[in-house]
């Protein structure tokens, strides 16, 4: 086991918490799987389900649940998962980049590097029609084991990314705290993302040059993993809710966080054993405001609807968990 990294916590006072909610209750089923970690979850045609797991494994879950297959192995840690426009898949590879997998279940490294760097957090993507991608790298600091120590630090070392399909690469906005998932709007102008650590969903006008990121609403919690729905809404991955001893610690002394990132796993700020997820339309509207429990299943970091259903998937379960989308 490769010893832990050192943090250099920066001082950060996060929002005020949000006011208190009563959101919608919600019934998942689960399925479960072959592997601990699926952390995104897309939705083929046929209603079958796409996951890559903690060992690197790509999985197919057919629509009802009842048959599992390995497409592929990526040979590192698969994250998001996003339908190219030629069919192939766009893997976000928190250790590898940007892989594709084609239908004969070869992987093909699209990106490993930026300005000579290996990717250490290739986490999420979203694409246009003509197979531009847009995509984040959380943490020039930390992979995708000490995700912790970058909400820790709270360096803001990540970035958003534009790669086109000749191959130019152009970084859209840079220093950000934990960028996390991304989604393009309807008329795909506007490019929305989630920060993490900032607790916020996020735009950036896409048809101006060196356009600047504008909050669009805060999340009530660490957002993760966001994806446009069949419905045209923006769905919300939220993984935990706030965290009142990380809220505590972020503008004290960093030496505080340096001793708790020194602590046993056990004793260190956890997520939540809920589910919760919520979705927006393009003005930053809240449509729907979700929350559920189930014991097979918690810290959702991923979210897929398509056709009257919503998949969820979480690197801290060995499940996905899936509900029929609510009515308005």
């Amino acid at each position: 086991m490769s010893p832990k990294s050192s943090i250099a916590p920066v001082r950060w006072t996060p929002p005020a918490a949000p006011a208190a909610r009563q959101p919608q209750p919600i019934e998942v089923r689960t399925v479960a799987l072959p592997g601990a970690g699926p952390e995104d979850a897309l939705i083929d045609e046929d209603g079958s389900v796409l996951t890559g797991l903690l060992d690197g494994r790509i999985l197919r879950v057919s629509a009802d649940g009842s048959a599992i297959s390995v497409l592929a192995d990526t040979g590192g840690r698969p994250l998001g998962l996003e339908w190219l426009p030629d069919g192939r898949v766009l893997i976000c590879d928190a250790n590898r980049g940007l892989l594709t997998l084609d239908k004969d279940g070869r992987i093909t490294t699209l990106l490993a590097e930026i300005d000579g760097r290996p990717m250490k957090f290739c986490n999420n993507a979203d694409i246009l029609p003509d197979g531009t991608i847009y995509f984040t790298d959380s943490s020039t600091r930390f992979g995708i084991g000490e995700w912790m120590a970058d909400l820790l630090e709270h360096s803001s070392t990540g970035s958003l990314y534009r790669l086109t399909p000749d191959g130019e690469l152009t970084r859209l906005t840079t220093n950000r705290p934990f960028p996390n998932g991304v989604a393009l709007s309807a008329d795909q102008n506007t490019l929305f993302f989630a920060e993490t650590a900032s607790y916020g969903l996020f735009k950036l006008d896409l048809t101006t040059e060196d356009a600047e990121p504008e909050l669009v609403t805060m999340i009530p919690g660490l957002p993760d993993n966001i994806a446009r729905g069949s419905d045209g809404l923006i769905w919300v991955a939220v993984g935990s809710p706030r965290n009142a001893l990380l809220d505590f610690l972020l503008p004290k002394p960093p030496v505080l966080r340096k001793v708790v990132w020194g602590l046993p796993e056990s004793l260190k700020p956890k997520a939540a054993d809920i589910i919760e997820i919520q979705a927006y339309d393009d003005d930053g509207n809240l449509v729907h405001d979700l929350r559920g429990k189930h014991p097979d299943f918690r810290m959702p970091t991923g979210v897929r609807e398509r056709d009257g259903k919503v998949w969820l998937s979480s690197i801290g379960t060995t499940h996905l968990a899936t509900f029929d989308t609510p009515t308005r």
